[in-house]
């Protein structure tokens, strides 16, 4: 059993906030170890203590710099492995490539596949990820994979922090958050809504519009459910077409706040009332710039999720009582 040795937390370039926070929240200390590059852009590690026969867990997120980041964790993995670590964990918050995850059209590449392969071969024993983009993408592997749900934040911060949800209903901005919408409407005990985008026309450049396919939102709090938002596009269109319909408030709940190709002067012009992005992915900056922006914590779930798996826990006790007694911490 793996609770006779301990933790050995590790971590890269891509979010140590969140690694110091984890690090806090289970009181073990961060391993110190280097991670830099050489003048011709080589990725360099050196791990500064003993990880023999350790239950190590790495945390590295998969934003801004995807490659680099990626690229520090199979180094850090592969350093730990020929290091003699006794089993090997990669926290990934937020999976890279994971929009990636089949062939769109003829020769396009299937690059979450790969970057399972690329985990599998650097040494990795385990994955824990949070809201995969498609949850297929555990099908990738043939090591353990958890992938953990922010639902259960989504939820609470829900009922402590939106006035007025009992008369609110749930928006998916595609049909692919069918499901995912569906699932927190029924917890809630609320209507759920569907929104299908649409271009103006068969030309490429043919504005887009949405239309809501499913529930009405006239004079009700609208809230908008997906696991991403990068360029902001979709979000836009969903906004003003809620707005349009009657939505008597617009709030925004997303579990990557990706925010590369976005303007947030944007989101600050726009008809919604608040967008609540996780910290899988660093917000310090989008903070500064946005005032309706609001960031929940997932710090304790990923520091329980390390303590369970570390003393052989089940993990999916994490979305039960626990869950439901924690509070959503806003940072």
């Amino acid at each position: 059993m793996y609770h006779n040795n301990s933790i050995r937390i590790l971590t890269g370039n891509s979010h140590p906030q969140l690694a110091q926070a984890v690090t806090e929240r289970l009181n073990v200390p961060l391993v110190p170890c280097t991670v830099k590059k050489f003048s011709n852009g080589e990725i360099n590690v050196k791990i500064s203590e003993s990880v023999r026969d350790e239950d190590v867990f790495i945390i590295q997120s998969g934003c801004q710099d995807a490659n680099d980041n990626l690229m520090e964790l199979l180094i850090l993995i592969s350093a730990c492995k020929t290091a003699s670590a006794r089993r090997i964990t990669a926290v990934i918050p937020s999976f890279p490539y994971a929009r990636m995850d089949k062939k769109e059209k003829s020769r396009a590449p299937i690059t979450a596949k790969l970057v399972a392969n690329m985990l599998v071969v650097a040494g990795c024993d385990h994955v824990i990820t949070m809201d995969l983009h498609a949850s297929q993408i555990q099908g990738f592997f043939d090591i353990p994979v958890d992938n953990l749900f922010s639902e259960p934040l989504v939820l609470s911060y829900i009922k402590r922090s939106i006035e007025g949800w009992n008369n609110g209903i749930i928006v998916s901005p595609d049909a692919g958050g069918a499901k995912r919408v569906t699932a927190i409407a029924d917890k809630l005990g609320v209507e759920f809504a569907l929104i299908h985008r649409k271009r103006d026309g068969k030309d490429v450049d043919a504005p887009e519009r949405m239309e809501i396919l499913v529930g009405d939102v006239k004079d009700k709090v609208a809230i908008l459910v997906d696991d991403m938002i990068d360029t902001g596009a979709t979000l836009s269109l969903a906004t003003k077409t809620l707005h349009e319909k009657g939505a008597k408030a617009i709030y925004a709940l997303i579990t990557h706040g990706l925010l590369s190709e976005i303007n947030l002067n944007v989101i600050e012009r726009s008809p919604i009332d608040h967008l609540v992005v996780t910290n899988t992915i660093p917000q310090d900056q989008h903070k500064d710039d946005c005032s309706k922006l609001t960031v929940i914590d997932i710090s304790p779930t990923i520091a329980e999720s390390i303590r369970r798996t570390h003393n052989g826990e089940s993990i999916s006790l994490l979305f039960g009582e626990w869950a439901d007694s924690g509070n959503v911490e806003v940072l």
